[in-house]
């Protein structure tokens, strides 16, 4: 499932925090801050998409991830792969080469990061 770039900006300050209350997460935005209603509401569509959960002390709720970082970046990576490049590793690879200009040493250095894994 994919996040909105909203969604998205929330997610990233949660899965640094490790988890937080909704003043946690605004803190991390830079000013003009959204409000915390607005805050509120993107963590609680978060939460019913199934990537953020939460536990209730008394009135407040302290949220935290369900989904890694780790985890989304696969699929979103996977998908760009599979959506875009037929999926094919190399076709998206060389690609992300030719756009990014990448160097013969970047390319090596490419190569053996790929050789170890």
């Amino acid at each position: 499932m994919q996040l909105t770039k909203a969604e998205e900006q929330v997610m990233q300050i949660l899965w640094d925090l490790k988890e937080g209350i909704v003043k946690d997460i605004r803190d991390r935005f830079e000013d003009p801050k959204p409000a915390r209603n607005t805050i509120s509401t993107v963590v609680r569509v978060l939460e019913k998409k199934g990537f953020v959960a939460h536990k209730a002390y008394s009135n407040v709720h302290l949220y935290f991830p369900k989904v890694s970082k780790s985890d989304y970046s696969k699929s979103q990576l996977f998908g760009l792969m599979e959506g875009y490049f037929n999926n094919s590793f190399p076709a998206m690879a060389s690609f992300f080469a030719r756009e990014k200009d990448l160097s013969m040493k970047e390319l090596n250095e490419l190569l053996d990061i790929t050789r170890k894994e």
